[in-house]
């Protein structure tokens, strides 16, 4: 039996709480990368640990599933991330060919610092740039996935705050 979107959410939830735990200081966001029902690779938020701006967890996946299948492109497969995925992420699927990008929490449900302070949602302009090429899915358990990150009611100390 094939796995839904839900199935395969709920994976990225269960590696990023695995490998980084449920405290929202800790980013703890999870992607996984899947072509024809299989799993080529998955990642954590590494940029602490890597002293990395471009480790996010979206791009670490999508440089484990370049080496994995010997290829930067593959086509074809669905991205899922716990929290909605940056521009720069989104850019970086395209240019892997990734054909959805399935994603919980979205920018309304966590703090702002999650994301550009421009009030400008790189996926919808994405959605409209690339209508026929790429495939957006946002909310999918978005409740479990937003868990995992500050809320937009949190008072975040400014010195944690990445995006500001």
């Amino acid at each position: 039996m094939s796995k839904s979107d839900e199935d395969w959410m709920r994976i990225a939830r269960d590696h990023a709480v695995a490998e980084k735990g449920t405290d929202p200081a800790d980013t703890p966001i999870g992607a996984i990368l899947v072509l024809d029902g299989k799993e080529v690779a998955r990642g954590i938020n590494r940029t602490a640990e890597d002293c990395d701006a471009t480790a996010h967890a979206e791009i670490v996946t999508l440089r484990a599933a370049g080496k994995a299948k010997g290829e930067m492109r593959i086509e074809g497969a669905t991205l899922y991330s716990t929290l909605q995925p940056c521009g720069m992420c989104t850019f970086a699927s395209i240019w892997a060919g990734v054909s959805r990008i399935v994603y919980g929490a979205g920018r309304e449900d966590v703090h702002e610092m999650y994301f550009e302070d421009r009030h400008l949602s790189t996926l919808d302009y994405i959605a409209d740039a690339y209508a026929d090429d790429l495939e957006l899915a946002g909310g999918v358990l978005k409740d479990e996935c937003a868990q995992l990150y500050f809320r937009p009611w949190d008072d975040v100390p400014e010195d944690m705050q990445a995006n500001d």
